[in-house]
């Protein structure tokens, strides 16, 4: 059994970047990362526009101009200004190439066919000039950068409709045990809802990754050995929930070990979650979890996240820790590190009850884990202790 900090380093040091490119259509890249350099084949914006609504001048001395015309967005005419003379414009139209500034319409005047100014305007007033966001032929975004919506939005205005993008890994679920059955069936005598794959299958989905596929096996030695190896061929991290154990129907610690996965660790000294295994055959990662739903996710924050950003090739690794005053107490038993459900807030946290590694109903109102660490016996009313945040 190791400790908390050398499981961590274990899974940080034993996964790689992932490091393959893919191409994904512009509108469904969101979450990934640029694979190479976005080159811009515009000019943004592609001609000098107008910042608002208002008046486009071809200035001289006089505050008074005549009006000859209007350009709303869209509008592909370029009328020649004589100076002294205006036209109507709206935010977003292009702006003359006679024009040399714009006067907002609230310090315009109109008189028939002329119109007189409040103040002197100067030169480039209220003009976006060509190519002001981004030149043609420029770098529009660097390799690395995250596909956020702005991002897409920017990308989309400079009319890019696919990108090359770092592939994310295909992940496999793999859920074991004869006690399980699918919400929506009955619910016999002895058996129980499976839960341990949707829960993981939404988290991963909260951080963007989609290309995940779900298998199910009974408590059957074959039967495991065959789906494991399905799994781990063609996928590039597994996560296994149950069936870990030392039990007599517990297979997946003697089927990894048939199909030759290397052991990097198991068990740690940590509640909830201690029989969490991790592995490797070739490039894939396995995990294999505790079956207990509260434990099953807190290992999967702990450590199964630091080996998907790691393969995603991102600098920030574990999820962000705090310090936060206790605002409740709560009894430590035993030795083990604790991983505590909690609510964090403005810098305080609630310690909540129900810390059961089988409960997830306390689970369900927490967005942090408070880390007390084993030198730890009591946390009290005021106590200033470690938070970790949860992505929620």
């Amino acid at each position: 059994m190791i400790s908390i900090p050398e499981a961590i380093s274990i899974v940080k040091h034993s996964s790689k970047p992932l490091l393959k490119e893919t191409i994904k259509r512009v509108e469904k890249a969101g979450g990934y990362f640029l694979f190479k350099d976005i080159i811009s084949p515009i000019n943004m914006p592609p001609f000098r526009q107008s910042a608002m609504d208002g008046y486009a001048l071809n200035l001289h001395d006089n505050l008074t101009y005549t009006l000859i015309g209007e350009i709303k967005a869209g509008d592909g005419h370029r009328p020649t200004l004589k100076k002294g003379e205006a036209v109507r414009i709206f935010t977003g139209a292009a702006v003359p190439d006679s024009a040399n500034a714009v006067m907002m319409q609230e310090k315009v005047s109109k008189t028939g066919h002329s119109i007189t100014l409040e103040i002197q305007a100067h030169t480039q007033q209220n003009i976006r000039p060509l190519g002001e966001q981004v030149k043609t032929g420029d770098i529009a975004l660097k390799k690395g950068t995250k596909l956020t919506p702005a991002a897409i939005g920017y990308l989309i205005s400079l009319g890019i409709t696919e990108v090359s993008v770092f592939k994310k890994p295909n992940i496999a679920l793999v859920t074991t045990g004869n006690e399980l059955v699918e919400a929506g069936q009955e619910l016999t005598f002895g058996k129980i809802y499976e839960s341990n794959s949707k829960m993981l299958l939404s988290a991963l989905y909260s951080l963007k990754f989609y290309d995940v596929t779900r298998y199910k096996v009974e408590d059957n030695y074959a039967k495991t050995i065959e789906t494991l190896q399905t799994a781990i061929n063609n996928n590039d991290l597994v996560l296994i929930t149950g069936g870990i154990s030392v039990g007599d129907y517990d297979f997946v610690g003697k089927a990894l070990n048939e199909l030759k996965v290397q052991e990097l660790f198991y068990k740690v000294k940590q509640k909830p979650g201690k029989p969490l295994f991790y592995g490797k055959k070739n490039d894939t990662q396995i995990f294999a979890l505790p079956g207990n739903p509260a434990a099953a996710l807190s290992c999967f924050y702990i450590y199964v996240f630091i080996a998907l950003q790691k393969l995603m090739n991102r600098d920030a690794e574990e999820l962000p820790r705090v310090t936060a005053k206790s605002v409740s107490s709560f009894k430590k038993k035993g030795d083990r590190p604790q991983f505590l459900k909690a609510i964090y807030s403005n810098g305080t946290v609630e310690i909540l009850e129900g810390q059961n590694s089988s409960m997830l109903q306390t689970f369900a109102l927490s967005n942090a884990l408070v880390y007390a660490p084993e030198t730890v016996t009591d946390i009290n009313e005021g106590d200033t202790i470690e938070v970790i945040l949860l992505p929620i």
